[in-house]
């Protein structure tokens, strides 16, 4: 039997234990993106960062992650912004499965 997964009004998983690919996926389409493995690090380094920590990693986390692993080439904010149009903490972070942000620290 499939576990029920609920959100709030703006589409933000209610339980980041909840998520799958799937709602990833469905998540996305509702953007009209379609997810390639650049997303998918993205996404992966969220859900990783979130079980490890227990918190969602700030945009700079990220960038400074991604700029040691992959180059400079994958480590601006514009590389993000074209990966995910509306932005980091509401695009990316929502896609991961992760809470909505009270602030937008995130994409700082």
């Amino acid at each position: 039997m499939r576990k029920e997964i609920t959100t709030d009004d703006a589409g933000f998983l209610q339980n980041p234990d909840d998520w799958n690919e799937e709602f990833a996926s469905k998540t996305a389409k509702n953007f009209d993106l379609a997810l390639t493995d650049a997303h998918w690090e993205v996404i992966k380094y969220i859900r990783n960062h979130y079980t490890k920590h227990n918190r969602v990693p700030e945009l700079r986390e990220l960038l400074r992650l991604f700029e040691t692993n992959y180059g400079k080439e994958k480590s601006s904010r514009k590389y993000i912004y074209k990966l995910f149009p509306y932005g980091y903490g509401q695009q990316a972070c929502k896609i991961a499965g992760m809470r909505q942000p009270k602030k937008l620290w995130l994409d700082v």
